[in-house]
């Protein structure tokens, strides 16, 4: 009975969240596997969101740095970009829209940097863009505590170590 309970929980997880994903690099890079995003953005999914629509996008450092100034007014490339329809706010019966974009240098540079696997800093930056699209901040320093312990629970749940140990340290 137990198995099947858990097929049903499985399946409903899987019917809250459609993910796509386009890889735009024009060289091989190491991505993780479909498998592995889908996991961290439904781990990252609140309780109250019922249905999300999130596109996944890998951009070189030229387009990360072009969206990064468009959008942000900041001219150079950053890891992550969240780009929410409602800006985190739910309308009834409307699924969570949202585009997250990572340029792949800057997450590889900063792992290394950071000294850690590829794997878990993509982790992280899934987690961290998905509170984005959710509402979530860090403008503020009560914001930024909030939303960094509810990153550092569920990067526990994942299996991977605190992001934020080195900071706090």
């Amino acid at each position: 009975m137990k198995k099947a309970k858990r097929n049903l929980v499985l399946q409903r997880l899987a019917a809250r969240l459609e993910l796509t994903l386009e890889d735009r690099l024009a060289t091989e890079q190491p991505l993780p596997e479909g498998k592995q995003w889908r996991r961290w953005c439904q781990a990252a999914l609140q309780r109250d969101v019922k249905h999300a629509q999130i596109s996944l996008l890998v951009v070189d450092e030229a387009e990360g740095r072009q969206l990064n100034h468009g959008y942000r007014g900041k001219d150079y490339a950053t890891n992550v970009l969240s780009f929410a329809l409602n800006e985190g706010d739910t309308i009834a019966g409307m699924p969570l829209f949202g585009d997250l974009v990572f340029c792949a240098q800057v997450v590889a540079r900063e792992a290394a940097e950071q000294g850690k696997t590829l794997a878990a800093h993509y982790a992280h930056l899934t987690v961290h863009g998905m509170l984005h699209l959710q509402g979530f901040d860090h403008e503020q320093d009560d914001e930024a505590d909030a939303m960094e312990a509810l990153e550092t629970v569920i990067m526990a749940k994942l299996g991977y170590q605190d992001p934020y140990a080195e900071e706090k340290n």
